[in-house]
């Protein structure tokens, strides 16, 4: 059963407002989260993150449950698609209220123009070159038009992802393509000719690239340029699978790096690539 199901099961009732602390909340605002002592491993990790509020519901029972989005959350603007992973509840005293001046922060950035989304599984050696290229990008200073996520294996995040109206997405990832090991290539798959008629092209946990991009094509969104910036992978890791990268590929993540905010640059300036 999915959670809209559930909900009409639930019928829940929508509510306007609420007070917490004095402080009247409502659908859209932004909190950070204080989960109680005591709960799961799950809400315990979502604790001191900022999140928007989707909705204020009652049950029959008359409790106030507070449903709330993570804003780094790939998948907090799909709607009825999303998964029911993507949407929290919180009872009123688990929420603090944003002051004013950080009310339109993220909105100010809600619609970035590139997503550079770093892609691999860890467990198969080279296989988690976009993962580690992701982990660097993500402690340098880039313009607030750029998102950087690690996507890992969830490919059908990814390509729920790609409907949010991206001008440029710039995937990272191990890419065998007859070089030897550690060459970082850019390439610029042909989005038109991306079939998603092609036999067994939906994984949700498999991030082949062009695979993510036929699921992205099947959903009909706006799948806009898409750059590919591959490394020759030396091992994938076997059938046994290994952890860490070989060493030209480890000596190729900085040079990823580089290539990937030269790029960002070259792309938010208009310039020709």
């Amino acid at each position: 059963m999915n959670e809209w199901e559930w909900n009409l099961l639930e019928d829940n009732a929508i509510v306007d407002h609420v007070y917490v602390n004095g402080d009247e909340l409502r659908t859209g605002d932004r909190v950070r989260l204080h989960p109680k002592d005591g709960g799961d491993i799950l809400d315990i990790a979502l604790r001191g993150q900022i999140a928007t509020i989707e909705s204020l519901e009652q049950d029959y029972e008359g409790e106030i449950h507070i449903c709330v989005v993570l804003e780094d959350d790939p998948g907090r603007d799909l709607g009825m698609m999303r998964q029911p992973g993507h949407r929290f509840f919180f009872s009123p005293p688990e929420v603090e209220l944003l002051p004013p001046d950080q009310q339109t922060v993220k909105a100010l950035s809600a619609k970035p123009e590139i997503l550079v989304a770093g892609i691999g599984n860890i467990f198969f050696g080279d296989d988690a070159f976009g993962v580690e290229v992701i982990r660097r990008l993500a402690k340098c200073e880039l313009p607030a038009a750029v998102r950087v996520i690690d996507f890992g294996i969830r490919g059908l995040d990814l390509a729920y992802a790609l409907q949010d109206g991206y001008e440029t997405t710039i995937l990272i990832d191990a890419y065998p393509h007859g070089q030897p090991p550690g060459t970082v290539s850019i390439m610029e798959p042909d989005a038109d000719k991306i079939s998603a008629s092609e036999p067994n092209f939906v994984e949700p946990h498999s991030m082949h690239p062009m695979n993510v991009l036929r699921m992205a094509r099947a959903m009909n969104g706006p799948l806009k340029r898409v750059l590919l910036v591959g490394c020759e992978p030396a091992t994938l890791g076997g059938d046994e699978g290994h952890m860490g990268l070989s060493a030209p590929v480890e000596a190729a993540v900085a040079e990823a790096v580089t290539t990937t905010t030269s790029l960002v640059n070259r792309i938010l300036n208009k310039e020709k690539l």
